[in-house]
């Protein structure tokens, strides 16, 4: 079927943009950094808290935000971590745009 090989030429395409390749490689960077890593562990896990609670309650944790912005300002005072956050957010940015597209096109269905 014709869209099976669509999205795999997609996915393909997807690995070897910039977005994805400096994603990567800053991935890859963190990994080789265990301090680093460390922080940005534990920076992802009190978001990922922060947003359930949201989630959960509607309510904004003052207390966990508060934390996950200590725990930012930190790590973006490192450059690997700045550019790791950076490189994420344009790969985010490249999944969310082809994820709109791709809703776009079915939203009728919806």
């Amino acid at each position: 079927m014709q869209v099976y090989d669509t999205a795999n030429k997609l996915a393909s395409e997807i690995k070897q943009s910039e977005e994805y390749i400096n994603y990567k490689m800053a991935k890859q960077a963190i990994n080789l950094n265990f301090d680093l890593k460390k922080k940005l562990d534990e920076f992802e896990k009190a978001r990922y808290d922060e947003q359930l609670e949201m989630m959960k309650t509607g309510n904004q944790n003052e207390e966990k935000m508060k934390k996950v912005k200590e725990l930012y300002s930190e790590l973006i005072e490192e450059e690997e971590a700045k550019r790791y956050f950076d490189s994420e957010l344009k790969f985010n940015i490249l999944i969310g745009n082809i994820n709109k597209i791709i809703a776009e096109s079915v939203k009728d269905l919806l």
